[in-house]
Parts: structure tokens; sequence; C-alpha cells
């Protein structure tokens, strides 16, 4: 059995960050240059592209058509946000199983960001095909129970979800070490996680839980510290923070004023740690239950 610590594998996010300030410098810088990016082209796109996001952030489900109509309206979003996460997350992976291999912030776009790009599509298809199969045999549950009047059958639907939500978080910790197997073996490993992470997912599933716990501590006391000292400097309006946090978009001039840029200054390190911190526990995790892979591009960097 593995000596693997939970929390060893829910900091290793924030050590990463810690005894590489520089490197993290960088990824501040750019996820800074990505957030103005990612303003910039959704203006450009026009108020199509907002309707867009309004229509996939609905929480009634839209018509099919209307949703494959916003994301086609936003595949220059999407496109980006993909390679932007892929690159991010090499990043990371980079400098816990390749720390030789350094570059300009660990910060990339080759093979490696092409595999991970590849295995993110493939688990996309996968999660759309499995979710379709859960509603569907929660549905069919439903429906059984449904012999024993209406309300047995909502409950027996929603215990049905309940336990296939379960069921598929459990299945996702098994599978989460697909991307860093996929960067560190140079191979698109789509179910190898499987094999690796048996006996593993309560201990994993905690660290990952952990992380998260931690990285939305720090986000809401910068967030909270950020909207006091906006609140103060505008006369104690508490809504000043939210306007700059969302911002005007129907052009440059209403989106990029100073207390919006100010905003994208605050936001651009918690984007570099969360990336820090969901990549960094699958990184270390793979170290401690693969053990180490030699890069021989890298040796004698």
């Amino acid at each position: 059995m593995t000596s693997l610590k939970a929390t060893d594998v829910a900091l290793e996010g924030f050590r990463v960050t810690r005894e590489n300030p520089r490197t993290f410098l960088l990824w501040c810088g750019f996820s800074l240059f990505v957030s103005i990016m990612g303003a910039a082209i959704t203006i450009a796109l026009g108020d199509e592209a907002r309707q867009a996001i309004e229509v996939i952030g609905d929480r009634q489900a839209p018509d099919l058509g209307v949703l494959l109509k916003a994301f086609e309206e936003l595949s220059p979003l999407l496109i980006m946000g993909l390679v932007v996460q892929c690159v991010t997350v090499a990043a990371v992976f980079r400098i816990v199983l390749r720390h030789a291999d350094h570059g300009f912030g660990y910060l990339k776009f080759g093979a490696d960001e092409l595999r991970l790009i590849a295995l993110t599509l493939i688990y996309i298809v996968l999660v759309m095909l499995v979710v379709t199969a859960i509603t569907f045999m929660a549905g069919v549950v439903a429906l059984i129970a449904s012999v024993g009047g209406p309300q047995f059958a909502v409950l027996a639907g929603l215990g049905a979800e309940i336990f296939f939500l379960g069921l598929l978080l459990f299945i996702a910790v098994r599978l989460s070490l697909a991307p860093a197997i996929t960067f560190a073996e140079k191979r698109i490993a789509v179910f190898d996680s499987w094999k690796l992470t048996h006996g593993m997912a309560w201990r994993l599933g905690f660290a990952y839980a952990l992380s998260l716990i931690y990285m939305f501590i720090i986000a809401l006391l910068t967030l909270s510290i950020f909207s006091a000292l906006v609140a103060v400097f505008n006369g104690g309006d508490l809504a000043a923070s939210g306007r700059a946090m969302n911002p005007d978009q129907s052009s440059f001039a209403a989106y990029f004023t100073p207390l919006t840029i100010i905003s994208l200054l605050v936001s651009a390190p918690l984007s570099a740690l969360w990336y820090a911190v969901i990549a960094a526990p699958a990184a270390i995790a793979y170290r401690e239950l693969h053990g180490p892979v030699v890069d021989e591009g890298t040796l004698g960097a």
C-alpha cells in the first residue's frame, strides 16, 4: 500500500506556487493576458455572443437547437478556453513531473498540449453519453416507481439521480489521473487511471475536496477584501465591486474602466492559483502511485 497522503496531495498546488514564485508571477501575467483577450473577443463578437452566454447560463434547459446555436456563436471563446486550460495544466504538470524542462514559466504549446486537448474532447463526449444514460436510467426508475403513486415516483427518481451522481463522481475520481498519465507517458491514456487508482478513490476524492475547500476560502477572503476596499473608495457603494467584476461588455471603452482593470489584476493571481490547485494534485498522485517517469529529452537540461 502506498504512503500517499491526502493532505500532501491537496496542498501540492500551493506548494508549487510557493516554491516557484517567479514561475507563479509569469502564470499571473499569462492569466491577465488571457482575461483581456477573452474580454476583447467577447466584445468583438457583439450582442450575439452575450446572448449566447445568457442562454448557456440559463438554469432552465433551453431548446437543443438554441443551445447548439449558442455554442456555435461562442466557438472562438470555447476554443481559446480549451487551449488555455490545456496549456496551463501542462505547465503545472511540467513543473511537478519534468522540473528541468522549464522554458518560459513552463508554458509551451506542442505535442503535450495537443494530447491533453484530444483527451479533453474525448472526455467531453464520454461525459455527455454518461449523463444522458444517467438521466434515462433515473427516468426509468421513476417510471417503474410511479405504480406506487406520483410522490413515490418523484422520491424514487430523486434517489436514483443522487445515486447515479455519486457513481459519476466515483468514476471521475478513478479516472482523474488520465491527464497526468497522458502528459507523463506522452500518449493519450483514456482509461489507464482506473487501474492506477485502485483502492485510492476515497483518499484521492478527499484530497481533491480538501484542495477545493482551501481554494474557496482563499478566493472568498480575497474577493471580500477587494469588495470592501472598492466600497470604501466609492463612498460606501456596495454594488461597485459587482459592477467591476461584471462590467459592461458593449464596447471596449465601457469594459476597460480603471475599476475593471483593477479587478482583472486581482483575479489574475486567483486564476493562476486555481489551475495549480486543480492540476498539481493529479501530478503528484501519479508520481507517488506510478513512480517518476524519466524524460530523456530533458536529461542534462
